[in-house]
């Protein structure tokens, strides 16, 4: 059995690998070769500067604030994101009321509850910045017709043209429109629990509460963690790029407060001409996920624990 087990490994990855290393290796080692060069996008003459862009973009106060923002963002998301979907999942398969034979069962209707916060997963991130868009109108929005309806006049607020509130206002509608990716994820981890450990807590005396911590968070640590890192890359790239540049004014503002480096990478490059020094800050983007995913896999490494 062991004869040419090698290669027929390798017969059924050189393809892949292949595949992998033009379409996504490639493009990294041409972005860092590119970065030391003034390359404008629109031409194919350029030349070597060294390590000039690299000098610009420390010095460059846009960047500062792009990397606050996403990494304010890389921080929150995760956090609430997940937060909300580990205790709605929670919910739903362990936090309903005890029935007749069954000491531990989610709230009744939990598959609608699944299907109703799953539902926001199936638009495209552009048409759920849209919706919020129109929601956040200062005018003639949900939000402000709402809070003039119930005479709080003077409560409304100018969501996406506060500087104070423009990035909150962003980062609302990611939640909302990852949270119930999460919830089902979490739901199918959670329903392969065996009850008897639920059933065997509650005899004991623990909580609702406890039984989270001591049990169900334990249990499904290597998918929050998993669902940690890909929340943050999703706040490091696309899809925080598309709700700045879909809901914010310039976009990216008012006066930068929306910025976040996918967006300043794009305008560098379309709007300002500058690919070269777009994919320096490019390259520093990539450090930064890379950064942030070693922190969260060796801050959230624990003893793997079966079941």
């Amino acid at each position: 059995m062991q004869h040419g087990k090698y290669r027929f490994i390798a017969g059924f990855l050189v393809v892949p690998l292949a595949l992998y290393a033009i379409f996504v290796i490639w493009p990294f080692v041409q972005s860092i070769y590119y970065s030391f060069t003034d390359w404008t996008g629109l031409s194919p003459d350029f030349t070597m500067v060294g390590f000039d862009n690299y000098s610009r973009m420390l010095d460059d106060d846009i960047f500062w604030k792009s990397l606050q923002h996403s990494v304010l963002l890389a921080l929150l998301l995760p956090l609430v994101t997940l937060g909300l979907a580990l205790f709605f999942a929670f919910m739903l398969n362990v936090g309903g009321r005890r029935r007749k034979n069954a000491a531990v069962a989610g709230v009744r209707g939990s598959s609608f509850y699944k299907i109703a916060y799953f539902f926001p997963q199936v638009l495209s991130i552009v048409i759920v910045a849209l919706l919020f868009q129109f929601a956040f109108n200062p005018t003639s929005g949900m939000l402000n017709s709402t809070l003039k309806a119930v005479g709080l006049r003077s409560l409304q607020p100018d969501w996406l043209g506060d500087p104070d509130l423009a990035l909150y206002c962003v980062m609302v509608v990611l939640i909302w429109s990852t949270v119930g990716f999460f919830v089902v994820l979490f739901s199918a981890g959670m329903a392969s629990i065996p009850k008897d450990f639920y059933e065997a807590a509650l005899l004991d005396g623990a909580d609702r509460i406890t039984t989270f911590f001591k049990i169900t968070l334990p249990l499904l640590w290597d998918t929050v963690q998993s669902g940690w890192v890909y929340m943050g890359i999703l706040a490091l790239g696309v899809e925080a790029f598309t709700a700045v540049q879909v809901m914010t004014v310039g976009p990216g503002g008012p006066d930068y407060s929306t910025t976040v480096l996918p967006l300043y990478v794009y305008q560098t490059a379309f709007r300002d001409a500058q690919a070269g020094y777009a994919t320096t800050i490019g390259v520093g983007l990539l450090i930064v996920t890379m950064l942030f995913a070693g922190i969260v896999m060796r801050l959230g490494r624990r003893e793997r624990l079966e079941f």
